[in-house]
């Protein structure tokens, strides 16, 4: 059951979930919101420490999703090398590492108990992989990684957990280490997804942008406002487009729309 389908209009609400969004207007107070910000590499330590590495699938849809890891080679067995900015646990970092001999990835996640886990897999190899704890809004990249060295960056549910004012530092950060003529690819939550219709009153931290009960945040990206973020930084756009999917829940008879946002952003 259910469906896919990319394109460039946004979810449209039902009625229903229009009046409930309008009526959850009341902002999460100022100090209670500088406080998670003060916090935020505590609450996704304790997420690690709660969830370990079992919360989050390992993502064998990567390359399926992203052919550009493939297209991106000039020749076959061309050696690529892969930032992965905000690796957790290594579900995006091992499947690749698994289905492609020919890459080196530096990966990289504000948790440092994400990291440890990473070291601490059966499959981490220091010589095909470099992991190192990074807070892509104030560590500089360049520390850990050669200026204009990297062939292509993930960027795959970081950027909505980063407060909304600091996203442009991220790109900014991630821009100084990326070939020219290389890309940035992004798959993050769209606006109306179904974890945004989730969040209770008292959880809107401001637009689009919400705190769930363990402190962790997320942001729900428009279209307009992911390109306005990468263009200011100096990217150009090659890819940007909602991505809707309707998953069934056979078991609860339930249908859930999911939203995500996914592009390509290229260093001129």
């Amino acid at each position: 059951g259910g469906f896919q389908k990319k394109g460039h209009s946004a979810r449209v609400l039902s009625p229903e979930e229009a009046e409930r969004l309008a009526k959850d207007q009341v902002l999460v107070s100022e100090f209670k919101q500088l406080k998670l910000e003060k916090e935020a590499q505590k609450n996704w330590d304790l997420f690690y420490k709660r969830n370990s590495t079992n919360f989050f699938k390992d993502r064998h849809w990567t390359t399926r999703e992203f052919q550009e890891l493939k297209a991106c080679r000039e020749f076959a067995d061309q050696k690529l090398t892969i930032l992965e900015a905000g690796c957790g646990v290594g579900n995006c970092l091992f499947p690749l590492l698994e289905e492609d001999l020919n890459i080196f990835v530096y990966a990289c996640d504000f948790s440092p108990r994400a990291v440890e886990y990473v070291k601490k897999n059966a499959l981490y190899s220091t010589e095909r992989c470099k992991v190192f704890q990074c807070d892509l809004t104030k560590d500089d990249l360049l520390e850990n990684i050669p200026a204009d060295s990297v062939d292509v960056v993930t960027l795959i549910f970081v950027l909505s957990a980063i407060h909304p004012d600091k996203m442009h530092l991220v790109l900014r950060n991630i821009y100084k280490v990326l070939k020219p003529g290389k890309c940035v690819l992004f798959r993050d939550y769209g606006l109306y997804d179904h974890a945004m219709l989730r969040f209770k009153s008292s959880s809107k931290l401001g637009e689009n942008f919400y705190v769930r009960q363990d402190g962790t945040r997320s942001y729900f990206f428009t279209e307009e406002f992911l390109s306005q973020l990468f263009k200011a930084e100096g990217y150009e756009q090659v890819i940007n487009e909602y991505v809707q999917r309707e998953t069934v829940n056979r078991k609860e008879d339930l249908r859930v729309p999911r939203v995500f946002l996914q592009g390509k952003f290229q260093k001129p």
